[in-house]
């Protein structure tokens, strides 16, 4: 592949609902440059972005993929992300190396959820926008209504830079405004501009126009004084209109058709900004304090790792960003400032898919891959040991879907945790612990779907084979009121015996508070000090298997206050004994209750849902706290119990007609309901009995 400055490349995430269209355009992009001599249909699971088998098997892409695309002096790197809601990480990640945003939306359906997650994601990131509307060609395509709900849902300035040419069935191509060419086919052979089109053609010279001179002085004014502008002045004025947010461009086609697409990538070389012009990227120093990377090519080398894929025949693979000074296969190693480790640098690549291109550099913002590096996972940083800097990593969301993993084997226990850990690196999303409090280890992700795949990785690149449960709820144990209680341990085996007695009293704590122990009341020696620490033993002994329900012991003070022991037969363990089951009793009498975690929830849905949600949420044992709106959707903020929670993705989805997305976060603990108590100390000695 030829080798491209700085000022000549541009990196596009495509960004949008899943089906509306994005690896469609990406095939039928490559197929236009004579990167493919056939172009792949999903359909028939044969595209150069879907290559992964359990993407082919699905029908959906589920990693982001890159693809550089040659066009007229300049080098395109799209960045494919998943469209599906579950592997939104695949979006951020695909931002954090993006100059813009390409958002393909179905001419069809208009708005999804998946154009407002991708919206989201490009303001998040301060990214540049443009709108692609995909299916032209089909039936009740209707670009004047979804440009009118964009408007609506996203309060930005639409302007279309092309006038399509026919309408669903009749769909024959574009008029571009900015060259004021007709271009008609999938060769979009350049034709005159049809009669019957020249009124929306000045119309829509007109509202570009006023779109490229409101951010420039110059412009503004000798449009304001009746002056046509010229096309460069109109670029030159979109060109900052678009890198300001004030103004997405809109073009037309139909990628499975491949109509509108070449218009499109000539659009892209003349409106996207390049990463040399750009602001650069916040990064922090050995102090602590964020500051912006200038973006120059002679800068020192300092490479940002935005995804990792564990390849069954390379290994892994670390796809970079060049976002200071240019890479050259000569600069033998880098520094990882997260790992602490020198890496050395292998072949570098630059990735069309699952394809390898070998390439000997790579300028200031363009993308790449390096394969076999040892310590560098997603988010990372490499550059020179003297740098001292690191890239802020994106910020991913908190994954809402949970399920408990245990291994098949014995041989699949010790390779489970190493496996979720690579998962983990490729995909930030993708989250494990175990659980103390039951015992469970939990692999969380986006939803049902992303833990599925999750699940299916494990299995066939990793040879980890796991069965999966609904997780239980980690409950914890507490008191509500000061108990006392005594226990003496008293053993004679006919020889040397085991004594010991100790009192105590139980005390509720704050929440949070913990655990707390005390022999401050023990006075005149009754107990010697040398056994204080055993009795504390037997009482942590407690604490972790609970006493009502089997759960953990949270926000209690323990004070023994008195005891016996015996000169001979007293030893460690008589007092462990005594400690424990002292506690117990003590625990027993003092009110004890259960605790559940609660979580903060926030859905956004469409305002004819929300009755919906909220009476959904009622039953849930919610307490919403407050309503608003956001980008012309009812905004819900609740705390919930997880317990409640913990499929609310699916119920959301169907509630909603897949339009409604929520986040959740950990809140506290509070007391559970007793007649729900009740329900969970049964099931919890129901199963304890199972497992004798």
């Amino acid at each position: 592949m030829k080798q491209y400055p700085a000022d000549r490349v541009r990196n596009i995430a495509l960004l949008g609902h899943s089906g509306a269209g994005k690896t469609s355009l990406a095939e039928a992009m490559l197929f236009d440059v004579g990167a493919l001599t056939r172009m792949g249909r999903v359909e028939d699971g044969n595209t150069v972005s879907d290559y992964d088998p359990e993407e082919r098997r699905r029908g959906i892409s589920i990693n982001l993929t890159t693809l550089p695309v040659e066009w007229q002096g300049y080098k395109l790197n799209f960045l494919d992300a998943p469209g599906y809601v579950d592997f939104v990480g695949e979006e951020y990640s695909a931002a954090a190396a993006a100059d813009a945003v390409l958002i393909v939306v179905d001419a069809v359906a208009g708005v999804e959820v998946g154009t407002e997650v991708a919206w989201q994601i490009a303001e998040d990131n301060g990214l540049p926008r443009i709108v692609y509307l995909n299916k032209m060609g089909r039936e009740n395509a209707n670009p004047n209504r979804v440009i009118a709900e964009m408007r609506e849902i996203f309060g930005s300035n639409f302007v279309p830079v092309q006038v399509p040419v026919g309408a669903e069935v009749n769909f024959k191509g574009v008029i571009d405004l900015l060259s004021r060419q007709a271009y008609m086919g999938p060769e979009s052979k350049k034709e005159a501009i049809p009669a019957a089109l020249a009124d929306d053609v000045e119309m829509g010279l007109m509202a570009l126009s006023e779109a490229a001179a409101g951010d420039d002085d110059e412009l503004i004014m000798k449009f304001l004084e009746g002056e046509e502008l010229t096309p460069d002045e109109i670029k030159r004025g979109l060109l900052a209109a678009i890198r300001a947010g004030s103004v997405v461009p809109v073009c037309f086609g139909d990628a499975t058709h491949n109509i509108g697409v070449r218009p499109l990538m000539t659009l892209l070389t003349e409106v996207v900004p390049n990463f040399q012009s750009s602001r650069g990227v916040e990064v922090v120093n050995d102090a602590g304090e964020t500051t912006l990377l200038a973006p120059d090519p002679a800068g020192p080398v300092v490479l940002f790792a935005f995804k990792t894929l564990a390849d069954p025949y390379v290994g892994k693979l670390t796809y970079f960003r060049v976002v200071s000074g240019e890479l050259a296969i000569e600069e033998g190693r880098l520094f990882n400032p997260r790992s602490g480790v020198e890496e050395r640098l292998g072949q570098l690549f630059v990735m069309r898919g699952k394809d390898q291109i070998n390439v000997d550099r790579l300028a200031l913002g363009d993308v790449g891959a390096l394969a076999k590096l040892g310590d560098t996972i997603s988010g990372d940083t490499l550059a020179r040991r003297n740098v001292h800097l690191t890239v802020v990593p994106p910020k991913y969301p908190n994954p809402l879907f949970e399920v408990a993993v245990s291994p098949k084997t014995q041989q699949d226990s010790a390779k489970m945790g190493p496996a979720m850990t690579r998962l983990g690196e490729q995909d930030p999303t993708i989250r494990w612990r175990f659980e103390q409090g039951t015992g469970q280890t939990i692999l969380s992700g986006m939803g049902d779907t992303h833990v599925d795949v999750a699940v299916h990785a494990l299995q066939e690149k990793f040879g980890v084979g796991i069965d999966t449960h609904v997780p239980k709820v980690p409950y914890r144990e507490t008191v509500t009121k000061n108990a006392a209680e005594q226990y003496r341990h008293k053993k004679q085996t006919g020889g040397a015996g085991q004594f010991g007695e100790v009192h105590l009293e139980v005390r509720p704590l704050e929440r949070g508070a913990g655990f707390e122990y005390s022999t401050d009341r023990v006075f005149g020696g009754s107990i010697s000090n040398s056994f204080f620490p055993s009795i504390e033993k037997g009482i942590r002994s407690v604490l972790e298997q609970g006493v009502v329900a089997g759960y953990p012991v949270v926000d209690v003070r323990a004070e023994v206050y008195d005891g016996k022991m015996h000169p001979v037969d007293s030893k460690d363990i008589a007092f462990q004994i005594a400690g424990r089951e002292a506690f117990k009793a003590a625990f027993e009498k003092a009110g004890p209750v259960l605790l559940e975690p609660i979580v903060k929830v926030k859905v956004i849905v469409p305002d004819a849902y929300v009755g919906d949600i909220i009476g959904d949420l009622n039953t849930r044992r919610a307490l919403v706290q407050g309503m608003g709106q956001e980008r012309g959707k009812s905004v819900i903020e609740a705390q919930a119990p997880l317990a409640e929670m913990q499929r609310y993705a699916a119920d959301l989805r169907s509630l909603t007609q897949g339009r409604g997305i929520y986040s959740i976060e950990p809140s506290h603990y509070a007391v559970v309901p007793g007649n729900i108590a009740v329900a969970v100390i049964e099931a919890a000695k129901k199963e304890r009995e199972e497992e004798k």
